[in-house]
């Protein structure tokens, strides 16, 4: 008995590293797609100087409703009825409409570990 409980807590900190490892991943990748995708052009390098005020300091943003924001401006790009929850924006509907779910995930991650003044320390 005392195998199988020593058996499975190998296994569940293994799986624990894997997923850690897995997150630095996608922080990476979001890094490469903010700049591939060129985002800084209006947010600025850091993501929360932008080039015009007008325009959302993302540094520090929930990843969650930076996820849900691009796949609404996705899906206003697409004509999605009003009640498919859609934002409009000539400019950021088509720069979402140009990443991939994989572009949307990592973006978002990578932007909420941006130190900003939305973020909280810990």
């Amino acid at each position: 008995m005392k195998k199988a409980v020593v058996l499975v807590l190998v296994g569940l900190m293994a799986g624990a590293g894997a997923q850690a490892m897995a997150a630095d991943d996608l922080v990476t990748a979001g890094g490469q797609a903010w700049k591939r995708l060129n985002c800084a052009s209006c947010h600025g390098e850091d993501a929360k100087t932008p080039l015009n005020p007008e325009y959302p300091v993302l540094a520090g943003q929930h990843a969650d409703y930076l996820r849900q924001a691009l796949m609404a401006y996705q899906r206003g790009q697409k004509g999605a009825p009003a009640s498919s929850n859609i934002r409009k924006n000539a400019v950021m509907g088509a720069m979402a409409n140009t990443m991939s779910q994989a572009d949307i995930d990592s973006v978002s991650v990578w932007l909420s570990r941006q130190p900003g003044p939305l973020s909280t320390r810990k």
